[in-house]
């Protein structure tokens, strides 16, 4: 369980490759990175969009798959090619009014590293790097791609009362 007052939350932001995705990513013969996808992360994703949730990416990442994936499933906040996330991160909060402790961030590599110091809640997937881990509230049992954000937005949205609590979680 995430060890934080979830009440709180009003916000989660995705770094992708390593969280939304898995570690290893294929290559296509054009060696544009194939990032795969987790079908349960990707209904809590659309979900948690429908109860008012604000969800985003802060991605070091350029492919056109990953913001037509995301947004198909409600995001709009999708930061791509983010070489230093700090600087998007504290944007991000500044332009929507929000504050770090009412934030979860979650990442997996010394990317994320600045941002999940600032967050209120930093999350990262059980196969994160060594210092992720160290500094994060919670480590999910899942890898990253792995069901490890279904994961969070599954414990946020019970303590908000909104899983399963409409006729919105039961489609798409």
């Amino acid at each position: 369980m995430i060890n934080y007052d979830l009440s709180k939350i009003t916000t989660i932001v995705f770094d992708v490759d390593g969280v939304l995705s898995t570690s290893t990513i294929p290559m296509s013969a054009e060696g544009e990175p194939m990032r795969t996808i987790n079908i349960k992360d990707g209904y809590a994703i659309q979900l948690a969009v429908k109860s008012g949730l604000r969800l985003a990416i802060i991605t070091g990442g350029k492919d056109v798959s990953t913001q037509k994936r995301y947004s198909k499933l409600g995001m709009t906040d999708i930061y791509m090619g983010c070489g230093v996330k700090l600087e998007v991160y504290r944007r991000y909060l500044a332009e929507h009014g929000l504050t770090d402790e009412e934030v979860i961030y979650v990442g997996d590599d010394i990317p994320d590293y600045e941002v999940m110091l600032e967050a209120g809640c930093p999350c990262c997937p059980k196969d994160a790097c060594p210092d992720i881990k160290a500094i994060s509230r919670y480590v999910s049992p899942y890898d990253g791609g792995m069901g490890c954000a279904r994961d969070i937005l599954e414990q946020v949205m019970r303590a908000k009362g909104q899983w399963l609590s409409s006729g919105k979680a039961f489609g798409w």
